[in-house]
């Protein structure tokens, strides 16, 4: 599952934004849906960003935690505190700087945490489409 070479760049010294950006990628990789970054320095202090992220189920919610957590770690992010791994309905994973929301539909839709944001808070995400990756 994870027998790539490929080189992955230290993220230990990066701004939180190039941490968030590179984490939003990741999920993107691993085929997460309607994937959300948001900067929130001005309005909270638990954290700069906020990425929200929605799987496909309940072990998709899980594996993309999972993945996310294993490639922050070959970056040097090794500093994650989890919170809903059990019921991978809505994991949190709390990196300081940015904090991470992955959740399955149902519980995206239900908690709308998009609506809690403002709208000039959402920063631009851009993935490839599949001619482009």
């Amino acid at each position: 599952m994870h027998e790539d070479n490929k080189v992955r760049e230290s993220l230990v010294h990066a701004d939180g934004e190039k941490v968030a950006r590179t984490m939003a990628d990741v999920l993107w990789e691993k085929q997460a849906v309607d994937t959300e970054l948001y900067q929130v320095s001005t309005t909270t202090i638990i954290a700069d960003y906020y990425l929200i992220a929605t799987g496909k189920s309940s072990t998709h919610v899980k594996s993309l935690a999972d993945e996310l957590l294993y490639e922050m770690e070959l970056r040097g992010i090794t500093d994650a505190r989890v919170e809903g791994r059990s019921g991978a309905a809505w994991i949190l994973i709390d990196f300081g700087n940015v904090i991470v929301h992955i959740f399955d539909r149902a519980s995206r839709d239900y908690y709308h945490l998009e609506h809690l944001l403002g709208e000039e808070q959402r920063m631009e995400l851009y993935f490839p489409t599949p001619e482009e990756a």
